[in-house]
């Protein structure tokens, strides 16, 4: 399946950006919306941190494990998210990049190593609910940097 991606461009520089997402807690608070029942394991933050949540997409829900297994500060997360009873495996990759005019450029690429026959089937459909769902992840996660840069700053 081809995979899905999603950005957004927030005032925030690069550094502050990465320091929120490297923590897995902090994913919650922008995720919420379709990930719940939030269980973490492993450091708080960078290699080897791990939630285990429920995601509702498409009127389907499935437990989904989700380890970060690399970082690249400032730069980049890979997430490998591990679903439907190990049938599904993708990865999720955060990429921020600096702007010239300031803040960063936020993306998020969904990319699927393999996929039930069902989500195969129904590619287009799938690529569609993630797509959007993910638009309001960054929306959500704009929000969320905003709120956690200025509590820092307080």
């Amino acid at each position: 399946m081809k995979s899905v991606t999603v950005s957004i461009d927030v005032p925030q520089a690069p550094e502050q950006v990465y320091d929120f997402l490297d923590v897995m807690a902090h994913h919650e608070r922008f995720t919420d919306h379709y990930l719940t029942d939030w269980r973490y394991s492993g450091p708080g933050r960078g290699v080897g941190s791990c939630a285990t949540v429920t995601a509702a997409l498409g009127g389907t829900k499935t437990d989904v494990t989700i380890e970060v297994v690399e970082a690249d500060a400032p730069r980049r997360i890979v997430e490998r998210n591990v679903s439907a009873a190990g049938g599904r495996l993708a990865h999720g990759v955060y990429t921020i990049e600096p702007l010239r005019s300031g803040g960063s450029r936020v993306s998020f690429t969904y990319a699927w190593v393999r996929a039930p026959l069902a989500d195969r089937l129904l590619a287009p459909v799938v690529r569609a609910t993630m797509q959007r769902a993910n638009r309001a992840v960054m929306r959500r996660l704009a929000a969320e940097l905003v709120r956690h840069v200025s509590a820092a700053g307080s």
